[in-house]
């Protein structure tokens, strides 16, 4: 089994998601049994964002690419290729101002590849990345699950069913800025969610 995880946090150390995104991989590892893990910090190690020098890159086509063209779309090569690959993707995705990170909507625009991980068809977009398996841990400062505050997940769905990746499991940990009892609650209950989604 092939993992793929993928830490958006802007912090390298002390992220939340990064800790339940940890602990996520070791219950599914454990339960294969023989596992391959992948991780991406996206916090050390940053994709580079959508500019028009990327865009005009993307949109040449590969033979007619310069070197600094090239070199720019491998990045983002690399990164399908691990999605590819990946049997199970567990993502850590804390909520900042109520949306997801720079990082993770960086990765997002790097894996959506119009023809390689989606397609349109006569009824509309295809997703070519299904039968694989998705956890994306949440961590929040305040209380958002289910309600008209909570955009973040709305938005990873959509993103997530765009390329065809339909089998998501959500776990949060929330009101992690309320205290430390609030904190630790938060925790508790954060465990008991991964303990019961992967029995």
């Amino acid at each position: 089994m092939n993992i793929l995880q993928i830490n958006s946090s802007a912090r390298s150390t002390g992220s939340e998601s990064t800790r339940l995104a940890d602990a996520i991989v070791a219950k599914v590892s454990a339960k294969a049994g023989n596992a391959n893990v992948v991780r991406r910090d996206l916090a050390s190690a940053p994709h580079p964002v959508i500019d028009e020098a990327t865009l005009q890159a993307l949109f040449t086509p590969a033979e007619q690419r310069n070197a600094e063209q090239q070199a720019r779309v491998a990045l983002d090569d690399a990164l399908i290729a691990q999605v590819q690959a990946a049997d199970v993707i567990v993502i850590g995705a804390p909520m900042y101002n109520f949306g997801i990170t720079a990082q993770l909507k960086s990765w997002f625009d790097a894996i959506a590849r119009a023809g390689v991980t989606f397609k349109y068809g006569p009824t509309g977009p295809i997703g070519l990345l299904g039968d694989k398996k998705v956890y994306v841990a949440l961590s929040r400062g305040g209380l958002h699950r289910g309600g008209p505050s909570d955009v973040q997940v709305p938005h990873v769905t959509t993103f997530l069913n765009f390329l065809g990746l339909t089998d998501i499991q959500y776990v949060y940990a929330e009101s992690m800025g309320m205290g430390p009892d609030a904190v630790a609650k938060a925790q508790a209950e954060a465990n008991a969610e991964i303990d019961a989604v992967l029995v």
